[in-house]
């Protein structure tokens, strides 16, 4: 008994794949910044309690800010890469 399969792809055009490579390129980019950032903060030197809390207070204001710009910016363009993913197509095949 042969069973019919139904795959749904889609094929993305040229603007689809501009804004596909525009948010992979912009979370690699938060990435780096991130990765970055806290590896500046972890080799900074504190001299007295009063740098430390300042050092601590100044990183967590530091690492919001960047959260919030990369989420912002992850569903902005996470949106124009999600509408320009091409039309849906159907591919039946007959599998025994």
């Amino acid at each position: 008994m042969s069973k019919i399969v139904r795959r749904e792809t889609r094929k993305r055009g040229f603007f689809g794949w501009v804004f596909f490579l525009l948010f992979i390129g912009f979370n690699a980019i938060m990435l780096l910044w991130f990765v970055l950032g806290m590896n500046a903060v972890s080799e900074m030197k504190t001299a007295s309690s009063a740098e430390e809390a300042g050092k601590a207070i100044g990183t967590a204001v530091g690492v919001g800010m960047i959260l919030f710009v990369w989420v912002v910016g992850a569903v902005i363009t996470g949106l124009f890469a999600l509408l320009t993913r091409g039309r849906k197509s159907i591919i039946e095949e007959v599998v025994e």
